[in-house]
């Protein structure tokens, strides 16, 4: 749950400075990257505190790891969104996608044992 919340609390922020400030220093074209990723950084902490509610009712590894796979797949899409919006830093375009991979995958672990209790109920 921690990593759920600070994330949703780092979102609030970037997507505060995102809504007011990046315009005065950044091209269209990167706010509107920027807002995308915390966009999908603030559904994702979402995702995150269900899977950690539903952990404690059903201590399912394959819960644990979708989680996991979102939080990775937070970093590198977010992260590197926010690294070139804000630091410029260049190289690093393949973990954006890298990261949106990680977070299907998370998706499809949690659609999975979402299925397979359904099926046990």
């Amino acid at each position: 749950m921690a990593c759920a919340t600070l994330g949703g609390l780092t979102a609030t922020g970037l997507g505060a400075y995102g809504a007011h400030g990046l315009a005065k220093v950044a091209p269209p074209h990167l706010v509107e990257s920027f807002n995308t990723a915390v966009m999908y950084q603030f559904f994702h902490c979402l995702a995150l505190m269900a899977i950690v509610v539903w952990m404690g009712q059903n201590a399912s590894r394959l819960l644990g790891w979708a989680g996991a796979l979102m939080i990775a797949g937070m970093l590198g899409f977010s992260g590197s969104i926010y690294s070139l919006v804000l630091l410029g830093t260049k190289g690093i375009g393949m973990i954006t996608p890298m990261g949106g991979l990680l977070m299907m995958l998370g998706w499809l672990l949690l659609f999975i044992a979402v299925w397979r209790w359904e099926k046990v109920k």
